[in-house]
């Protein structure tokens, strides 16, 4: 069903497989998106956040309110980023809409 395919890793930008046996993993975990690493890079990734080395925060606009926003990963233009106070907002917000009636 799953088809090997080659991606393109974002840190040492060499090529590498995501095998189809990977993607029913993923697809078995409900992981919907492909790695962005390729596996040497995934496990170096993997260790430095093991053994406590610094994590690399990234500054954003508040999609909400327009403030500066500090986060914990690169953001995207395809998806909204917001700072601490209106996250707690936004995320309250889907959990009293996807609550039962």
């Amino acid at each position: 069903m799953y088809q090997d395919r080659t991606l393109t890793c974002r840190d040492c930008r060499e090529e590498f497989v995501f095998s189809g046996g990977e993607q029913a993993f993923y697809a078995s975990k409900g992981l919907l998106n492909d790695p962005q690493r390729c596996p040497s890079c995934r496990a170096a990734a993997k260790r430095a956040r093991t053994m406590g080395g610094p994590r690399e925060f990234h500054t954003a606009v508040c999609h909400m309110c327009g403030g500066q926003a500090t986060v914990p990963f690169a953001p995207r233009n395809d998806r909204p980023v917001y700072c601490s106070s209106c996250f707690d907002k936004v995320r309250a917000e889907s959990t009293v809409t996807a609550a039962p009636a």
